[in-house]
Formats: structure tokens, C-alpha cells, sequence
């Protein structure tokens, strides 16, 4: 095993992938800041000043010094040991626009103050986010995080940091979240309209154009025995002609289909950005539909969750597919 991977197998033993993080001895650092560097330079002049000289005043204020160097650091620790923090499951987004991330803080000791998150290597300026916590009290934290790329997405690691008191001393500890969540293709803007599809009629047909206009009955035709007097055209009735009553178009003559197969032409990731649009506007639409891509298909339906089963099968589909 390289030394690469020894290191790699030892920071996964450290930190591993939690929805909660609680902190302690063992995964808790500390280092001068750079005030404190300053700080412990001033110390070591006024130490050897002290000393070339001889003067009791100086040691006196240079023990003192220290002292309060020591007495901060281990303030700076114990702000983060003993605090526990867990994951709301963040909601799916598009790609391109920002996850939100729900951090609450549980604190079962005295109160904490200036306790920092943020995400490492962010964009440089990018300041933590900020909270105290109150004593045997809880916090929460809300953190924005990029996410670029489709599909079903772990979570960065987070940073949990704190300078409190002095600030000569940075403490931290490191958070890998177990969450994953789903990265929806980004509708493709200005969409096209659904595409036309004659569902249970013939396309040249008068019901398939009411049926293509967004009308809910297909035709006309004459009364039969038993049929409903609200369907009747009364008006038609009083103008002397025939009874006639208007025949609805069945549930399943009103399903459709959203095809991989009507985009082609754009690029595989324009194509899944086309059908996460159309898959909005069927769901507005208010009628059944269903998703084929390529091989995989989902049955016609209508909300929420068919919203949602459609948009994470874009997000993990393939080329492939």
C-alpha cells in the first residue's frame, strides 16, 4: 500500500461519512492563527529582553502572557468539543442553481460563541457562516453549496471552525455528510411546446384537434338511452335538430407520452434539458403523461411524485440509454 493510500484509509478511519459529527478529542484541531503568531513573537522578544536586561517586571509580564496564550487555547477547543451537529436531507435542485444545506447544532454544555461553518475550498472570500449556541440549547445554520452537475450528488465536507475568544488560536474539525441528493438536469429555457401526438384518435380528425387544443371532449354524437341530460346540447335540442350529447374522451385517450425520441438532433445533454422542460409543462397541463428514454420507460401519471421519479430518471440517464 502506498503512502497515498495509507494516508487516504487513515483520514476515512478519522472522519467517516456521517449525518451526524459529533466532536471530540479525536477529530478536533488547533493552530496558531495569524495573530497568535505574532503574539508568540512578541513573547519570545519580551522573554529575551527580559533576559538581557534582568528584569523581574519583564518576566513577570511575559509569564503573564503566556498564561493568557495558554488559558485561550484551551478555551478556543473546548468552544467545538462536546458539540453535536446532524443534516436536515437537503431538497433536489437543478443543476446550476445552489443546494441548501440545514445544519442544527445541539450543545449539551455551557454556551458556545463565534462557531463557524463553511465549505473548504470555496470560492476565495467566501466567509463562514455564523452562529453561537446557547448553553444545553440548540442552533441552526443554513449553508448554500454549488451544484454544477446533474445526477445523485454526495454532499462536500463541511467545516466546522471557531477563534473565540482572543482569536490567537484557530480551532476546527473536519464533516463528511452520508446525505446524497438529486441534481435535476436544468430545464432547457424557452422550450418548445409539448410535442403534437394524436393519443386514441386519428390525428386528422375534428376530436383529435379539440383533443390537441386542450378540450376535454372528443366529439358529438346522438343521445342514447341512459346517457347523462348534463351531457345533452341543449341549445342544438331548441334549434329544432337532433338530440345530441358530447362523448368525453376516455382517461387513457388523454395520456401522453414524453419521448427521447422528439428531441433528436441536440446534444445529449440539451436533449435531457428539452424533457425536463416538457415534463413541467405536462405536469401544469394537468393531464396523465409518461416518460420513455430509450430502453426505460414510466408508466403515464400525474403528480408529484411522477414529477419527481421522471426528473431522477433524466438525472442518472446515459447516453447510453
Amino acid at each position: 500500500m502506498s503512502l497515498r493510500q495509507r494516508w487516504q484509509a487513515w483520514w476515512d478511519a478519522r472522519h467517516p461519512r456521517r449525518d451526524s459529527h459529533l466532536m471530540g478529542q479525536h477529530n478536533i484541531y488547533i493552530l496558531p492563527s495569524r495573530p497568535g503568531l505574532f503574539f508568540c513573537l512578541t513573547l519570545v522578544v519580551l522573554l529575551l529582553a527580559s533576559i538581557n536586561d534582568q528584569l523581574s517586571l519583564g518576566y513577570a509580564l511575559t509569564f503573564l502572557l503566556a498564561g493568557a496564550g495558554f488559558a485561550s487555547m484551551h478555551a478556543t477547543h473546548a468552544n467545538l468539543r462536546g458539540l453535536n451537529l446532524d443534516l436536515k436531507a437537503p431538497a433536489p435542485v437543478f443543476a446550476g442553481d445552489e443546494l441548501q444545506l440545514e445544519i442544527r447544532l445541539h450543545n449539551s454544555g455551557g454556551a458556545r460563541f463565534g462557531v463557524g461553518l463553511r465549505v473548504p475550498g470555496g470560492a476565495p472570500g467566501d466567509e463562514p457562516a455564523w452562529t453561537d449556541v446557547p448553553a444545553r440549547g440548540h442552533s441552526l445554520l443554513q449553508l448554500r453549496c454549488p451544484a454544477p452537475r446533474r445526477g445523485l450528488t454526495g454532499l462536500p465536507a463541511l467545516r466546522i471552525e471557531t477563534r473565540f475568544p482572543l482569536g490567537l488560536f484557530g480551532a476546527w474539525s473536519i464533516w463528511r455528510p452520508a446525505a446524497q441528493v438529486w441534481v435535476y438536469p436544468r430545464p432547457e429555457p424557452a422550450a418548445p411546446p409539448l410535442p403534437v401526438q394524436a393519443t386514441g384518435a386519428d390525428a386528422d380528425t375534428p376530436a383529435a384537434a379539440l383533443l390537441l387544443l386542450g378540450e376535454d371532449f372528443e366529439g358529438v354524437r346522438p343521445y342514447r338511452h341512459g346517457d347523462s341530460l348534463k351531457q345533452v346540447l341543449w341549445k342544438k335540442a331548441a334549434q329544432g335538430g337532433e338530440l345530441l350529447v358530447r362523448e368525453h374522451l376516455s382517461p387513457a385517450s388523454r395520456q401522453r407520452w414524453l419521448d427521447l425520441a422528439d428531441t433528436a438532433g441536440l446534444d445529449w445533454e440539451a436533449r435531457l434539458a428539452r424533457l425536463a422542460a416538457w415534463v413541467l409543462q405536462a405536469e401544469q397541463q394537468g393531464q396523465p403523461w409518461g416518460l420513455r428514454l430509450g430502453a426505460r420507460e414510466l408508466p403515464p401519471d400525474l403528480g408529484a411524485q411522477q414529477r419527481e421519479r421522471a426528473l431522477q430518471l433524466l438525472a442518472a440517464a446515459e447516453p447510453s440509454a
